[in-house]
């Protein structure tokens, strides 16, 4: 059934513990008693401290790799290390890296059964290999090393995704619960994630994937991406859309049209977060090298932001 009320009650506890960590500031009191408090309180006692600790694991991880990568290709920063590549010209893509840490976590958590720090640990460097994998989703897809092309785009997409799901599993905002005891409310609670997850299928065939994914945890999500119009050459569009109804054709096209407002700003984003493409950077490069010079003025050293 829906959760709204734990889900807000823990974003409620979260506000009032950073409310008492400013003021212990004021005060004088120990900054690692509430670090502490809000582990065992609001983590331990509710089962969430392995979801919050491959959280913090993935957060950290994507985003140094991310850093790393727009550093590599800065000629401001030449100090910086390249990626690693061996004796025959071979790329190891942190991807790889990725996939060993969360094999290696995944079997020491299974051995170790949910016992001592060690459980803990593994929970950590599980979420560094998230990060480090997700963070070349777009190799899975295409097979071929696109991270900085148009369509490398898909991975800082899959991380944000990603991070929301996490995110709202941390706050306790899943949609649905089973409660086993009666078989009618298993029934019921069965019908409803039915529901969804067919809404949410549906998102993925109109390509609304945030939608999609969003809405297998939040359901008004997937009701608002089902029953909005899919993009114009989605696997829906091209059943549904098309010769068969042209004009609704034309309004997805219209709506999903190339310098749209909402697409403008997901570029924006997606910019801040993992760097413009290696297309746009070269572009830079080249205005900057080509502009015109005056004694003096500096601009010899600079470089466009990666």
């Amino acid at each position: 059934m829906p959760s709204w009320g734990r889900a807000t009650s823990t974003l409620w506890v979260a506000a009032r513990h950073s409310a008492r960590l400013a003021s212990a500031r004021v005060v004088g009191i120990p900054t690692g008693f509430f670090v502490s408090d809000f582990w065992e309180h609001e983590l331990v006692d509710h089962g969430r401290q392995y979801i919050f600790l491959v959280f913090v694991g993935f957060i950290g991880s994507f985003g140094f790799i991310r850093l790393s990568a727009r550093l590599m290709r800065s000629p401001r920063v030449p100090w910086w290390p390249g990626s690693v590549v061996s004796e025959g010209g071979l790329h190891l893509h942190h991807l790889v890296w990725g996939i060993a840490m969360m094999m290696g976590a995944g079997v020491i958590s299974f051995a170790l059964l949910n016992s001592g720090w060690w459980y803990e640990v593994s929970a950590f460097v599980f979420g560094v290999g998230m990060g480090l994998t997700i963070d070349e989703f777009a190799l899975w897809i295409y097979l071929d090393d696109v991270y900085w092309s148009r369509e490398g785009r898909s991975s800082i997409d899959a991380s944000v995704i990603a991070v929301a799901l996490m995110g709202l599993i941390l706050v306790g905002g899943f949609s649905i619960e089973i409660k086993a005891p009666a078989p009618f409310d298993v029934l019921g609670t069965a019908l409803v994630a039915a529901v969804i997850l067919t809404l949410s299928i549906v998102c993925f065939l109109k390509q609304r994937v945030f939608h999609g994914a969003i809405g297998l945890l939040v359901a008004p999500i997937a009701i608002y991406g089902a029953v909005r119009i899919g993009k114009p050459h989605s696997p829906w569009a091209r059943r549904f859309y098309g010769v068969r109804r042209p004009g609704r054709q034309a309004k997805a096209e219209q709506r999903f049209r190339a310098g749209r407002r909402t697409e403008l700003l997901k570029e924006r984003v997606r910019d801040a977060i993992g760097g413009v493409t290696g297309e746009e950077y070269e572009a830079r490069l080249a205005e900057r090298d080509s502009a015109p010079r005056l004694p003096g003025d500096g601009r010899r050293d600079k470089r466009p932001t990666p």
